[in-house]
């Protein structure tokens, strides 16, 4: 009997889910679990990665279970995940060195730092990579990870040590682990390290040397769409194909259906990310923005380029409301609160709490409040939160304009947060144009799954995408009413208010805090002890380490075309 479903897994900075499709593109069954988040120091931001497997696995069986359906029924899994995130774990043991380091993460500053006074400065890779030196990307969190573990130093020094993003370490589990799992990523994935030749497609081996990371302990590259591995010693699961694979927004601009040259979308999830297809030409920024991966829909195929405006904080932004000041207990509290003012009371929030991204890609900023009196309540803040969310979209569109020279027109939408209806019309307001919200809300774990459909014939053509969506309903338009004079006073208002949140990292305590001379009295920053490995057996790194010298890479494990 011919396979009824995809299984599409969404790894997520908040949650993981997993959702069966059909072959309409419908979603039938679906499981999702919270990720435990932690932060060990002001502005480090981890999560366990063993955490993460047992959850994927977990949501996957039960999805399965929901619609009855068994490994037979299954034609692939396709994957999408955080992007960024970066994961260290032995080649031998399997075991991950430390946690998994979240993009959002902003420790390697200092090694940002570090980079930057280079030759091209903050600029010096991003002629090949399309990127800019930020503490956004993997290569510097796989360089502080270097620097600052010793385990890991000595891994990568022996050639033991693999490094990946969420979707490499999954796959390597799935596939077998320490029995042979695939050390692999995908093309999408593989353009947020900070270390590929966008136009090649390969890994840069100068960008890799300067930075001391081996090609050795990096991932085989894959398309998005192909047949990887089956699954391997995960019970109902065994058997399966994982077929696709593609970073969270490059899976939603599939997912939106913007296959033209010229589409694009805006994703407002934990972040907020904006991407333009621009096709096969590689356009550079010259206005803040990244130039990256789209997708690659098969070994063979033409391989699309867009050009990304990411925003560090947008559903964060409630999450912070609603867990660190308990101005909300539930996150859908914020429309009510934010309708029930009719502005925000002069209130100008900007939510720089892990710095701004693009387009200022700012490291020292931080979040500010601007402009509270005793007449601000917490309906004011929920509103202001609101508001930055969209003023933070209308910079990266403002910087598409003046990249590409067009007017961009509408804007397709997806991501959690669209469900507020307030802030979508807020959203159209702003931008000056009519804002469309996809009747299908999965549209970044649909691309996984259409991704992967396509590599084992589930789904026959790219252009089904857009068949599935308007079975879906097509999407439910926003429209703009603001008069343009209103909107740009309001942008000036947000501008103003971005430029009290730079340089404000300088003022942050140390680390460690601040201990007191007991003879002089003179205060100094409390030296801050090493990295500890939280969650994994100190004993087993030590154990790994020894046996380093008696144990080499695993042959064929590493053939690419690197």
């Amino acid at each position: 009997m011919a396979p009824k479903y995809i299984l599409s897994i969404d790894q997520g900075t908040t949650s993981s889910r997993a959702l069966l499709f059909d072959k309409d593109g419908a979603p039938v069954a679906k499981e999702q679990m919270e990720l435990k988040q932690h932060y060990p120091h002001p502005g480090w931001a981890e999560h366990d990665p063993k955490e993460i497997l047992n959850a994927v696995v977990e949501c996957c069986k039960s999805a399965m279970s929901k619609a009855r359906a068994s490994a037979a029924d299954i034609a692939g899994i396709g994957i999408t995940n955080q992007r960024e995130t970066t994961v260290a774990w032995d080649r031998v043991t399997g075991e991950p060195y430390y946690k998994a380091i979240v993009w959002l993460d902003t420790r390697t500053t200092e090694t940002v730092s570090q980079l930057c006074k280079g030759p091209g400065g903050q600029n010096r890779f991003r002629d090949k990579t399309g990127l800019p030196v930020s503490t956004y990307f993997s290569a510097v969190k796989m360089k502080w990870l270097i620097d600052n573990v010793p385990e890991v130093k000595h891994a990568v020094a022996q050639k033991r040590c693999m490094f990946g993003t969420i979707e490499s370490w999954l796959i390597f589990n799935l596939t077998g682990g320490k029995n042979g799992g695939l050390h692999m990523t995908d093309l999408s994935n593989a353009s947020r390290y900070m270390l590929l030749d966008l136009k090649k497609g390969t890994w840069d081996p100068e960008i890799c040397n300067e930075l001391g990371i081996a090609l050795e302990c990096l991932p085989v590259i894959k398309s998005n769409a192909e047949v990887y591995g089956k699954v391997k010693g995960f019970g109902a699961l065994d058997g399966i194909a994982i077929s696709g694979a593609l970073g969270d927004q490059h899976a939603a601009l599939l997912g939106q259906g913007c296959l033209e040259v010229g589409s694009s979308k805006n994703t407002y999830g934990t972040g907020c990310f904006m991407l333009l297809n621009t096709g096969s030409e590689f356009v550079p920024s010259k206005s803040g923005l990244l130039t990256t991966i789209g997708y690659k829909l098969g070994p063979d195929a033409p391989t699309n380029y867009a050009l990304e405006g990411s925003v560090a904080c947008a559903g964060r932004t409630v999450q912070w409301l609603r867990d660190n000041l308990g101005l909300i207990k539930e996150a859908p509290e914020i429309e009510s609160l934010a309708k029930s003012v009719e502005d925000t009371g002069g209130v100008t929030l900007v939510p720089a709490f892990s710095g701004l991204f693009a387009p200022y890609w700012r490291e020292d900023a931080r979040a500010v409040a601007v402009g509270m009196t005793l007449y601000t309540t917490k309906a004011h803040l929920c509103r202001a939160a609101l508001e930055a969310v969209a003023f933070s979209t209308v910079d990266v569109m403002e910087a598409m304009k003046k990249d590409t020279g067009k007017d961009l027109g509408n804007m397709h939408v997806d991501g959690g947060m669209t469900a507020n209806n307030f802030l979508m019309g807020m959203q159209a307001d702003l931008l000056g144009v009519d804002v469309l919200r996809a009747r299908m809300p999965e549209a970044t774990v649909l691309g996984a799954a259409f991704a992967a459909g396509l590599a084992v014939g589930f789904y026959s053509q790219p252009h089904d995408i857009k068949d599935i969506l308007e079975k879906a309903g097509g999407w439910e338009t926003f429209p703009a009413k603001l008069s343009g004079g209103d909107r740009m006073e309001e942008y000036g208002r947000w501008k103003d208010a971005v430029q009290r949140a730079l340089d404000l990292q300088r003022w942050a305590p140390p680390e460690g805090g601040w201990e007191q001379d007991a003879v002089t009295g003179v205060a100094s920053p409390k030296k801050v002890s090493e990295p500890v490995l939280d969650g994994r057996d100190k004993s087993k790194a030590a154990d790994a380490g020894e046996s380093f010298a008696n144990q080499g890479p695993k042959n064929g494990l590493f053939e690419s075309s690197r």
